[in-house]
């Protein structure tokens, strides 16, 4: 069975030269479905044929006839041209037009290249998925959204250094519209070319690397009581972070911590602990994490610091911690989650 399509392998494929009749964008990572169409479009139409040869759509501004006449229009002195329509969740499920697109997709135009997309968290057409080139735009992992930030630093006109990026990243917390937003304000900040070291980009954003939101919770589930408090007035001041998106990550990683004391306790050697840690982060692919492979080793280290109640306990703290900083309080967000790290009590070591 051939591998389905991914952003990287369309991305390059179109780079290429390889361009398809008919793509089909769906999953949570809008960002990345702009980009992508934008790619498709850039490749597919030079800049004078864009003006009479692409078409931008949203779905709620059209019905089966006027979608079926935008389908079948014929491209003017080019030999293509291109339907980018957007929203299609516009559309209600039993509209007509659903069926005026799903029998285009089974037949369509050879003159015309129809871009269509489905917002984040709605459920995908199976018609469209069955006949279109359908990319499924999923969290990137780490080291793919590394590639990313260093890509869009290029297309905004500068470059970051390796440690640029993996502090850009880390400070996102994977959140791919947050990065493109910090980016942009990035990019009217520095001269056009410059290449973007770790210093900048901590003045800018106020964050360094070893005082990130991922630095603070590596020194939670430590258990590292006193510097991870201390380091709460310099994380929260960053730019982008706030207690509940630390309550989110480290909710996260305790979990994960769990997973592993569940794994030794049913017999899983430490060789093969990381390893079996890894692949459940890749098939769950949680967001806001590092280096995967670097997460499964620090989560299977950690098991060493936890039992499994302590574990149960902080899991269960974290969550209240959440129901506090999402309703009214008295009590400072810094009180909220200093309190619960002082919950989790000293250091003890697992069996």
């Amino acid at each position: 069975m051939a591998a389905s399509p991914t952003f990287e392998s369309v991305f390059r494929d179109v780079r290429d030269g390889i361009l398809q009749p008919v793509y089909y964008f769906t999953g949570p990572e809008d960002v990345l479905k702009d980009e992508l169409a934008r790619h498709v479009i850039e490749h597919a139409l030079d800049d004078t044929a864009r003006t009479f040869n692409l078409d931008v759509r949203s779905a709620g501004d059209l019905d089966g006839e006027s979608l079926h006449s935008l389908l079948e229009t014929l491209p003017m002195l080019a030999e293509r041209r291109v339907v980018y329509l957007k929203y299609l969740e516009q559309w209600r499920k039993n509209a007509k037009v659903w069926k005026v697109i799903e029998r285009y997709v089974a037949d369509p135009s050879p003159t015309t290249i129809l871009i269509a997309v489905h917002g984040a968290g709605e459920t995908p057409n199976k018609a469209l998925s069955r006949s279109a080139c359908t990319v499924a735009m999923d969290p990137l992992r780490p080291d793919r959204a590394i590639r990313w930030i260093e890509r869009q630093a290029k297309r905004l006109g500068f470059e970051v250094n390796k440690n640029a990026a993996t502090l850009l990243h880390q400070a996102g917390g994977g959140n791919l519209l947050g990065l493109a937003t910090e980016m942009a304000k990035l990019a009217s900040a520095v001269e056009a070319g410059t290449t973007v070291d770790a210093d900048t980009v901590a003045h800018f954003i106020g964050m360094r690397l070893g005082e990130t939101p991922d630095d603070w919770v590596g020194a939670v589930i430590t258990r590292q009581t006193s510097r991870a408090i201390r380091m709460l007035d310099g994380v929260l001041a960053a730019s982008g972070v706030t207690a509940v998106r630390l309550v989110s990550q480290l909710g996260t990683s305790l979990v994960g911590i769990r997973l592993a004391r569940v794994l030794i306790d049913t017999g899983t050697t430490p060789r093969k602990l990381q390893w079996a840690l890894f692949d459940a982060i890749r098939q769950s692919r949680p967001p806001g994490l590092g280096d995967w492979k670097e997460t499964a080793l620090r989560w299977a280290e950690a098991s060493r610091d936890w039992t499994t109640g302590e574990l149960e306990l902080a899991i269960r703290a974290a969550r209240d911690a959440d129901k506090a900083l999402k309703s009214t309080t008295v009590t400072s967000d810094r009180g909220i989650l200093t309190e619960m790290v002082l919950s989790f009590g000293p250091r003890k070591v697992a069996a």
